[in-house]
Parts: structure tokens; C-alpha cells; sequence
């Protein structure tokens, strides 16, 4: 190799790629509680889900402005790039999915009253599909910043709002009560919505923008799903059925959670094509 091929080692301060990427940052963020060496993989990987759903979110905000503006194509690209995310999301279960009770009870104590139900991103990852609820921003007082953005997002359209006033727009009987909903308040199933789906799903090109939108929308929705159900296992394995971390009530909760579908009437408007 020539002297000329050779790669820049020597840099004024820190390397261009520790400044973008903040690498230092990231590998040392990492301070564990207990003595158990297993501890280290829990944290990490709680860690690495925080970052996925810091660039879901991205992705889903991306795509409710994009539909909020008409641009379909935009909306789709972040909808299909969201879609690979969830996937390496869900794939994150995996280096703690095996713990026995034991290992996980080995460094339990170190979480206290530390839970996922009290993960900001992820609450606005939910607030995004649909789920919301004013009572999930009390865990969030003591951190204004936080607290400011998942208080508007919960005041903004989900990701399915935006959808639907799409639907609208273009012509389909999406109800007034519906568009005009309290955006604060869970969404909940319409029977009118589920027949829109129905329309859309029913015509003889299946290879139009809408169809293509509910499929990307369907894709999302399937991931989710087996996020949820992922985390139940995970949780029954770790501990049973004893009461969760944060004192949640662990796999019951996670059971109902598991049983919901997001954006419900791209589900069941199924049965009528």
C-alpha cells in the first residue's frame, strides 16, 4: 500500500467520527448498579431500545407531516424505513429474552423503582398510534423538557389522525366525530372507518396509493404487535406473574396490551373484502 493510500491518523482534536457520531459518549453512558456481570447487558440493551425509538418516533412524525401535506410518496418512504427499524427493535429482545428468574432477580434491586412504562420516547411512540393518555405525562413533571414534548404530542394528530383526514380529502366517509375528535383522548374504533377500509381494500386495483398506504400502515402495526407480545414473554420468563418493576402490574398488564391492535379497523375491515 502506498503512502498516499494510507488513511489520516492524526487529528487537531477528537477523530471527525467521534465528533459526529459521539461515540465516547454513547460507550460510557453505561453505570451499573449491582455487581452481577449480566446487569451490563440489560442496561445496554434497554439503552439500544431508547435510540430505536428515538428514530421511530423521527420516522412516524416524519410521515404524519408528509400526510399532512399530501406527500404520499414521502410518508410511505418513512413508513417502510420504520418498518426495518421495528424489526432490529424487536431483535433487541433477544440478548435478554433467556434470563431464568434468578439471573434476572440477581440485579432486580438495582432497577428500584425504574420501569419501561416510565420511558418518555416510548410513550410518544404510543401517543404517535393512537394511545393516548393525559395520566402517562405524571411520571414526567420533574422533567420540564420531557414533559413539554410529550405534552404536545398528545395535544398533536397521531400518525392514524393523519391518515384518516387523507382519507377524507380524498373523498371517503370518515366521520366528523371522528376528524373531530378530542386528539387527547385514546382512539377509539369506528364501525364507519372500518367500512372505509373496507372500500379502499375492496376496489379491483390492489396496487393503489391507499392500498399501498394500509399495507405500510398494516406492516407497522404487525411489528408492534410482536413487540408487545415479545416483551410478554420476555416478562413471563424473568418473573412470572409477580408484580412488575415501578410496582406496574408486569404480565398482567402486558397481557392486555398484547391483545390490541394499533390502527384497529385496517384489522377487522379484513373480514368485510
Amino acid at each position: 500500500m502506498s503512502h498516499d493510500s494510507a488513511p489520516n491518523l492524526d487529528f487537531a482534536g477528537t477523530t471527525p467520527y467521534e465528533d459526529y457520531v459521539q461515540a465516547d459518549v454513547l460507550t460510557h453512558l453505561q453505570h451499573p448498579r449491582s455487581d452481577d456481570p449480566g446487569e451490563m447487558v440489560f442496561l445496554v440493551t434497554t439503552q439500544v431500545m431508547e435510540l430505536w425509538f428515538t428514530v421511530v418516533v423521527h420516522e412516524w412524525e416524519t410521515a404524519a407531516r408528509a400526510l399532512r401535506e399530501d406527500r404520499i410518496p414521502v410518508a410511505m418512504d418513512a413508513l417502510k424505513r420504520s418498518a426495518r427499524e421495528l424489526e432490529a427493535l424487536n431483535a433487541s429482545w433477544k440478548p435478554i429474552a433467556n434470563l431464568t428468574p434468578a439471573q434476572f432477580n440477581a440485579y432486580r434491586d438495582a432497577l428500584g423503582e425504574g420501569s419501561g412504562f416510565q420511558s418518555a420516547m416510548y410513550r410518544r411512540m404510543e401517543f404517535l398510534l393512537g394511545d393516548k393518555s393525559a395520566s402517562m405525562l405524571v411520571p414526567h413533571r420533574g422533567a420540564p423538557r420531557v414533559h413539554a414534548e410529550l405534552e404536545k404530542a398528545l395535544h398533536e394528530p397521531s400518525l392514524y389522525d393523519e391518515v384518516l383526514r387523507l382519507l377524507a380529502r380524498r373523498g371517503y366517509a370518515v366521520p366528523a366525530e371522528v376528524l373531530e375528535r378530542d386528539l387527547a383522548q385514546k382512539y377509539e374504533p369506528s364501525e364507519a372507518v372500518e367500512h372505509v377500509w373496507a372500500e379502499v381494500y375492496g376496489g379491483p386495483d390492489q396496487d393503489t396509493e391507499l392500498v399501498r398506504l394500509g399495507e405500510a400502515l398494516t406492516d407497522v402495526g404487525e411489528l408492534v404487535w410482536r413487540w408487545r407480545n415479545d416483551h410478554l414473554v420476555a416478562t413471563r420468563r424473568a418473573m412470572g406473574s409477580k408484580v412488575g418493576t415501578g410496582g406496574s402490574a408486569g404480565v398482567s398488564w402486558l397481557e392486555k396490551r398484547a391483545r390490541k391492535n394499533v390502527f384497529p379497523e385496517l384489522w377487522t375491515a379484513r373480514s368485510h373484502v
